[in-house]
């Protein structure tokens, strides 16, 4: 299935999205109302969405607005420096244990929203990656069981401010600002993909390939990170792993090449679609207290 947040007469609903068409789950007795609450619901949840798709009403792709998949994610974890081309051009080691940042989760965006460059930094840059999305409450899962605990995958820009990002060893604040973790368009199911590790990933900036790469490079797997992170902390439903960046990030090129008003990122994984996200200088209206 290809699970997705949509908006529809001002209502947001969930979905699964077959061919041009979305399947109106809302509409569904015995469903949640919310991606959070059919993932928390778990897999008797899944199933009864799966089933239901053939009977539900079908609106047109095209005239609904898709929506972030889940629209707070409970946690945001990604992995820094993991993928070995970026790595090398870096010019860093190979690190020996999973570089974990957290990006808040009021960065999340749709897979079609804006992306603001902030008043405070002109060093804005795109990260293409493959996330994966937990579909269930776990601790302490080995390697050989992480596949159990997820619901599937989707595609995330791992939007980056580079000097805020770097002055703090922490990189945090570099990666949280608002609009800068766009990812959908939907979550593919993990029964439509037989190897995460065997994707093709390539980001475009306005229309130039920049990253092109195969999710076989990553130094650490899907597996190895779930495995990693669980032995600390809980995983919970919905909470995304974004997992890491190949190389041909615009801090490396020569010169730096700076995501500006009027960009348009666009990211493409194999089976799961692409998002497309256009820069805009950050709006006066953002400011709230």
């Amino acid at each position: 299935m290809k699970l997705a947040s949509f908006t529809y007469q001002g209502k947001t609903r969930i979905g699964a999205v077959v061919g041009d068409e979305v399947a109106d789950l809302s509409c569904v007795a015995g469903l949640p109302d919310t991606m959070l609450g059919l993932l928390e619901a778990g897999d008797t949840a899944i199933a009864h969405a799966k089933a239901a798709i053939a009977e539900a009403p079908r609106l047109a792709l095209e005239g609904v607005r898709l929506e972030a998949p889940i629209a707070r994610p409970p946690k945001i974890l990604a992995i820094g420096l993991n993928y070995r081309a970026h790595a090398e051009e870096c010019g860093m080691p190979i690190p020996v244990v999973p570089i974990l940042f957290n990006k808040q989760s009021t960065s999340a965006a749709g897979p079609y929203d804006v992306i603001h460059r902030p008043r405070e930094s002109t060093q804005l840059d795109y990260e293409g990656e493959l996330a994966v999305i937990i579909g269930k409450r776990c601790r302490r899962v080995p390697a050989a069981d992480a596949r159990s605990v997820i619901a599937g995958y989707a595609i995330a820009n791992d939007v980056s401010v580079r000097d805020w990002q770097i002055r703090v060893p922490t990189m945090t604040m570099g990666k949280s600002w608002d609009t800068h973790c766009p990812f959908g368009p939907w979550i593919t199911t993990k029964d439509e993909i037989a190897d995460p590790h065997a994707l093709a990933l390539k980001t475009l900036v306005n229309g130039e390939v920049r990253q092109n790469a195969i999710t076989s490079d990553l130094i650490f797997n899907i597996d190895q990170i779930i495995e990693h992170l669980s032995t600390a902390f809980t995983l919970e439903a919905g909470d995304v792993i974004v997992t890491g960046t190949p190389s041909g990030v615009g801090l490396w090129m020569d010169p730096k090449c700076w995501l500006k008003d009027g960009d348009v990122v666009r990211i493409e994984i194999e089976g799961l679609g692409a998002i497309e996200n256009r820069v805009i200088d950050e709006p006066e209206g953002t400011v709230r207290y």
